[in-house]
């Protein structure tokens, strides 16, 4: 039986700003599956005008059958549009003052500006709630996985003690090429790996967005908003890209069992709201161990629902177009809900969690000068700080990037304070030939 509730009923008329990557998947993927879209949300999505920088921009698509608007702002004004997608990026700006105007106007607004939603999500959400429109950014996250509509609504009745995964493609991309490599016996330093990753348009030409944390940062803040009811908090998140990992702690892994990923994980408890992204070494019998390229995965761990596990493309033209209509399906079907899963007014204040008190395994690496004593300097290092040392392995010169000797030490479970005690301690020793290496092991 085929289903009539569109047939007759008005359109949900949509403005675009933004016209890259993605702007330009989210008008394929109406033209592709208008048809189907317009069943599952009750109504057809129309576009009724676009917006970019670039009117003349070669864009791989017909434009031809859309309003160009020059100035953007002017769309929230008009008439014939009923809902705003921006695609625009970055955290103020044109795309603040779009949102900003937008939800004053009283229309729903969507966004994949993960920037933006950690810096000035909750004012965002507020004027939402005050206007009584959605605010919707299932795109900003995880790309294609509904990991927003997941902890919103599937999980809405648990609670949630613990948000954490992989969240930046372009990390992950480098971290298993290199493991790869290593694996294949042809092992490969990050800034080679680097510059590929960037030939084949995985990575920036200014990479450091994605490989110094902050990108996954963004998106762990507002993962931690919606999992535990709390108010955003990027500042508070303690972030450690990737930049500093080499191929012999990629083999150092693999040797202990152990893969490496970039992980932001997030836990809320009676001593604090904490917030990290840092490579870890994840053990392989973990899911996150087998999440290989571009993917992004996500684990929420709630009282009742146990372990959810969220796998899929965290980025590209696509997977990040299907977040963008879903959520203007829910527009379409008045489907809004509060932005952060609750009002505003009800997100708690929390302090931010002490990390040095966190319990648990660490992994350290040091570049070293291959001379008597150093190797004793260490472990007094890590005697008087307090760290057990449950393993120590020392390699030759083939292991260092410096000429010198790669030491790497397993500690046995104890508080991260004194792996921080430790390293102020061998801080401007001239036996280290680089900055160490601390990856904290996912329990």
């Amino acid at each position: 039986m085929t289903d009539q509730r569109s047939n007759g009923l008005k359109p949900l008329r949509v403005a675009i700003v933004g016209l890259g990557t993605v702007g330009g998947g989210v008008i394929r993927l109406l033209e592709t599956n208008g048809a189907l879209i317009a069943r599952r949300s009750g109504r057809p999505i129309q576009i009724v005008a676009i917006s970019a920088r670039d009117r003349t921009k070669d864009r791989g698509i017909d434009l031809s059958a859309y309003e160009w608007v020059d100035d953007m702002t002017s769309l929230v004004q008009r008439a014939d549009v009923d809902a705003v997608v921006e695609l625009i990026g970055g955290a103020d700006g044109p795309a603040l003052t779009l949102a900003r105007q937008c939800l004053a106007a009283g229309k729903p607004f969507v966004t994949a500006n993960k920037a933006m939603i950690a810096h000035h999500g909750l004012a965002l959400a507020g004027a939402a709630e005050t206007a009584g429109v959605a605010l919707k950014y299932e795109a900003a996250v995880a790309g294609g996985i509904p990991v927003i509509k997941g902890l919103r609504e599937g999980a809405a009745a648990n609670e949630i003690g613990r948000v954490y995964g992989i969240l930046n493609g372009t990390c992950n991309y480098i971290l298993t090429t290199m493991e790869k490599a290593q694996e294949a016996g042809n092992p490969r330093d990050f800034t080679e790996v680097l510059k590929d990753a960037q030939a084949l348009g995985y990575a920036e030409a200014d990479p450091s967005f994605d490989i110094d944390g902050v990108d996954a940062a963004h998106k762990l803040s507002i993962l931690a908003s919606l999992a535990f009811g709390t108010r955003l908090d990027f500042g508070g998140v303690d972030i450690t890209g990737i930049r500093h990992v080499i191929a012999a702690d990629i083999a150092e892994a693999a040797a202990l069992g152990f893969r490496i990923r970039l992980v932001g994980m997030a836990q809320n408890g009676a001593e604090g709201l904490f917030q990290r992204v840092h490579p870890m070494l994840v053990p392989l019998n973990h899911p996150l161990a087998h999440v290989d390229g571009s993917l992004n995965a996500v684990v929420a761990e709630g009282n009742f629902v146990g372990r959810l596990f969220f796998q899929g493309a965290g980025a590209g033209d696509g997977p990040t177009a299907s977040a963008v209509v879903a959520d203007l399906i829910d527009v379409a079907r008045d489907e809004y809900g509060d932005a952060f899963a609750m009002p505003v007014a009800s997100l708690a204040d929390q302090t931010k969690a002490d990390a040095g008190a966190r319990i648990g395994r660490s992994y350290l690496r040091f570049q070293v000068a291959d001379r008597p004593g150093v190797l004793a300097e260490i472990a007094a290092a890590t005697r008087d700080a307090g760290v057990s040392i449950e393993s120590m392995i020392q390699r030759g010169t083939a292991a260092a990037n410096d000429g010198g000797v790669l030491v790497a030490i397993v500690t046995h479970a104890g508080q991260e304070r004194c792996i921080a005690d430790t390293l102020a301690r061998l801080a401007g020793s001239d036996s280290l030939l680089d900055q160490p290496m601390v990856m904290h092991i996912l329990d």
